[in-house]
Formats: C-alpha cells, structure tokens, sequence
C-alpha cells in the first residue's frame, strides 16, 4: 500500500477554483465602482452651485450702510434741496409718536455728493468753520431781540403767556410771593424794636426774617426758571430749578440766620447789658407771630392740596420734599412761629428777673431752631437732586401696566425718577415676546400671497432674500410696538415725562 506524503501546498485545481471566484468579485467590484464614480459625478454636474452666503462682520466698521436725514445731509455737509433730489432714498419709521414716516438718504450718496460740490473735505470743513460764526452771530442777535422785547413788555405793563400754571404764578409761586411780603414787612419792624430795645432776641428775630425774605426771593427764582422750556443744552427741563434754589435758601438760613443768631447769643452771654423797655418789642412780636401763622397757613394748605392731587399723605408730601418751594416756605414759618414764641418768652423772663441772660439765651435757641429747619430743608433737597426714586407703590402700579402687555413676557432693571414739578422719568429693560411680535407681523400680512411667494423660492439665495426681507420689517415692527407702548404708560400714568424703553 502507498503513503502518499501530505504537502502544504493547494492542489492545481484548488488554485484555479479561487482565481476563478477572485476574477468574478474583481469584475463585480469594478463595475459597482465605475457606476458609483459615474453617477456622483452626474450629480455634481447637475446640482446647481451653491452661493457662499455673506455673514455678519461685527469687527467691520463702516457709515455706507447708514442713512442720514435730509436736515442733517443740508446741515452737516451744507447741501442744498436741489443737490439732494437727485439721490436714492428711502422711507423709514419716525423716531417720533404718531409721526409719519421719515424721508432718507443713503450717507455714502450723501458724502459723495458733498464732495462733488465742496471738491475736498478740507473746503467743507472751513465753510462748516464759517457757518458756525455766522449761526453764533445770529443766535446773539435773537438774544438781543428777545431782551429788548421783553423789556418793551415790561414798560406797557403786558404779561408773556409763557408762564403756565406751576410757574411764579401758580399755587406754589403765590405762597412764596406772599411769604415774602410778609417776611419783608417783619423784618423792617424787628429792625426797629431791636434799635429801640436794643434786645439780642430780637436781633435774632431781625436776622430770622431777613434771611427768610432773602431766601424766599431765591425760591421765586427758582420756580420761575423751573417752567423754562427744555432746550439743547438741558433737554430734559430745568424743573430740578426748585430744588437748586430750596438747597441754597436752606444753606443761606444754615450760614447767616444760625450763624448770626448764636454769635450774638454767645456775645450777650459773655458781654450782658442792661436791658431797656420792651413793650414795642413785645408789640413787634405780636404782630409777628399773627402774620407768620397766617403765612404758615397759606403754605399748609398748599401742601395738603398737593398732597391730595397726587394721593399720598401730607406727612410723606413734606418728607420727601414734593413742592420744595413751598415746603421752605412752610418750615420757615413754623420755625418763625416756634421763633417768635421764644424769644417773647425768654424776653417776658428776662424782665422779670432783671437778667440779660435769659435774653441772650433766647438768641441761642433762636439759632438752634434755624439750624434744624436749615438741615432739614438742605438734606431734603440733596436727595432729590442726586436722583430719588419715585415712591415703591407708584413704581409698582406702573411696573403692573408695563406686564400686562401681550409683548412683554419680563421686566428688568427698572428705574423711576422724581424730576420734580411733578414729573417722573421711567426706564426698564424688556424682554419681548418673539412670538407674539411675529403673530402681528403677520395679522397684517396676507398669509396666502406670502405663501405663493414663498413656494416660488428655487435656491438658497432666494431664500435669503426672503427672510431678511421680512426680518426688517418685524424689526421696524418691534419699534412701533415700543411707541405704542409708551403712549399707554402715559395715557395711564401722566407723570410721566421721559420713558426710556430698551430691549433686552
């Protein structure tokens, strides 16, 4: 029997076997590849090519974007009407409620223009330059005017009708025109009784009205400038007027009512003389006090008048300072009151025990009395100058109303500022609802045509179109919700002067 010897090698017909399968995958493979490399490139010679899109450059700084109005493109680069008919324009949303909209200019056409005219900016610049000298030269002449025909209105007697109600002829302005009056009337007889008697009380006294006549003239002042119309140079008013002349009224009575009175105190004290007759004094004094309580009335009942317009209680009306004129007014005269009762006390003590220093104390008190109100009056006003917030409960109704609009889902960082006059200046930060802008958006819109217009769209480009289209205008949309909303605030809330509106 033969032992055919195993080898490792396959057998002839094994090898030509799987040459046979590798040549059938071979060609498979082969012809599954070149149809694959044939279609992808059929497809890239049909796929229309692709634009790359432009995208926002926040680094890029330029003005060929922005327009500029008609009054500026005259004014800024001294253009006339007929060199700006010529140029492509625009209409866009007026910054201004229950405007139409505005008319304007790209700024690149505008310079352009500019140049073509001037030929370089250095020739505009110096006819900007002499433009400038001819507006300063006008402006001084029209000053010149209005002082000579106001003093033409002075001479026949006519009063301006620039003055409104909160002005030196309204509630507060005649509550200080009749302090002062007063307050001058007082000052002359305590001048005289304290000649006569020669009693430091009543030089305090004398002080005492003196400085409040001096003072009430500043607040007269000062409500008269307060109604000034607003201009470029204090575009929100000058309504804080009321609180600069109440501050230096209350240092005026700070520095010389208390600084007066305490010297001449301290100088009876260490220095006594006899005391002579003081029945006119007390005659002076009498008087006094009658006028200055009538005066402290009058102001009184001014506070309680404003107080009830604006629903809050007196006591808070005369802390946080509402109408600082006439709360000088009122505190002057209490403390003339207080004042008058002092001295005619420590003076009746005076002559009953026959010793000066009853008198010259009575000088002292005088002083400390001053004093108070003055620290009163200067730390009341100093708040509402540095910017006071209106009281929490106003803030809050406003905040409420601000809500419970359909386009505002929140409100952040919210700020409201007693201007004075009555006045509030309110800002706040929304957060507005995407969804609800969009939804009106579309209420005006004809949602049919927008359709068809939407299916006729074939590339990316198109597209694109489209969506910033209607983007700008949902944008210019959410201003006009802005103004919208405003209008509400203050139909509702009429203390409102200046709303600042921002989104978040």
């Amino acid at each position: 029997m033969e032992i055919k010897k195993k080898s490792g090698l396959p057998s002839q017909r094994h090898i030509g076997l799987k040459v046979h399968s590798l040549k059938c995958v071979s060609f498979k493979y082969w012809r599954w590849l070149n149809s694959s490399v044939f279609l992808r490139i059929a497809l890239l010679w049909t796929k229309p090519p692709v634009k790359k899109r432009k995208r926002v450059d926040y680094t890029a700084q330029s003005l060929e974007r922005n327009f500029i109005t008609p009054v500026r493109a005259m004014s800024d680069f001294l253009l006339k009407p007929s060199d700006l008919e010529s140029l492509p324009k625009t209409k866009r949303r007026s910054p201004y409620e229950n405007e139409p909209p505005i008319t304007v200019y790209w700024r690149k056409d505008v310079e352009a223009k500019a140049m073509t005219i001037w030929g370089s900016k250095e020739n505009l610049q110096k006819a900007l330059i002499k433009k400038d000298i001819e507006k300063k030269k006008y402006q001084q002449n029209i000053f010149t005017m209005k002082r000579r025909l106001r003093d033409y209105r002075r001479e026949i007697g006519k009063s301006t009708n620039e003055e409104t109600d909160g002005g030196i002829m309204g509630r507060s302005g005649k509550v200080v025109l009749t302090a002062v009056a007063i307050n001058g009337i007082n000052c002359l007889f305590k001048l005289f009784a304290w000649l006569y008697t020669g009693s430091h009380s009543m030089f305090s006294e004398c002080i005492h009205s003196l400085a409040d006549t001096v003072n009430q003239l500043i607040l007269a002042y000062g409500i008269h400038k307060s109604v000034q119309v607003a201009d470029s140079y204090h575009p929100y008013g000058y309504s804080n007027m009321k609180y600069v002349a109440s501050l230096i009224s209350g240092v005026g009575i700070f520095c010389v009512g208390t600084g007066l009175s305490i010297y001449h105190g301290i100088s009876g004290l260490l220095h006594p003389e006899p005391l002579d007759d003081f029945f006119w004094a007390y005659f002076v004094l009498g008087g006094s006090l009658v006028s200055e309580g009538a005066t402290w009335l009058v102001a009184y009942n001014s506070i309680c008048r404003g107080a009830r317009s604006v629903n809050v209680p007196v006591r808070d009306y005369i802390l946080r300072s509402q109408d600082p004129s006439v709360n000088v007014v009122l505190l002057e005269d209490f403390a003339a009151v207080v004042g008058v009762i002092v001295a005619g006390s420590c003076m009746a003590l005076a002559t009953a025990t026959g010793s000066a220093m009853p008198d010259a104390v009575g000088s002292l008190l005088v002083g400390g009395i001053l004093g108070s109100v003055a620290s009163f009056i200067i730390y009341t006003n100093t708040a509402a100058l540095v910017g006071r917030s209106i009281p929490e409960e106003n803030l809050d109704r406003i905040n409420s109303e601000l809500e419970s609009d359909v386009m505002v889902r929140a409100i952040h960082d919210v700020k409201g500022i007693d201007m004075g006059n009555y006045l509030v200046r309110y800002k706040a930060e929304l957060d507005f609802d995407g969804r609800e802008l969009t939804r009106s958006y579309l209420d005006k819109q004809d949602l049919n045509e927008l359709l068809e217009e939407a299916k006729r769209l074939q590339n990316i480009d198109q597209f694109e179109e489209f969506m910033l289209k209607h983007g700008e205008n949902i944008v210019d949309m959410m201003g006009g919700e802005i103004d919208r909303i405003e209008m509400k605030l203050r139909k509702k809330h009429p203390e409102i002067r200046h709303c600042d509106l921002e989104i978040l």
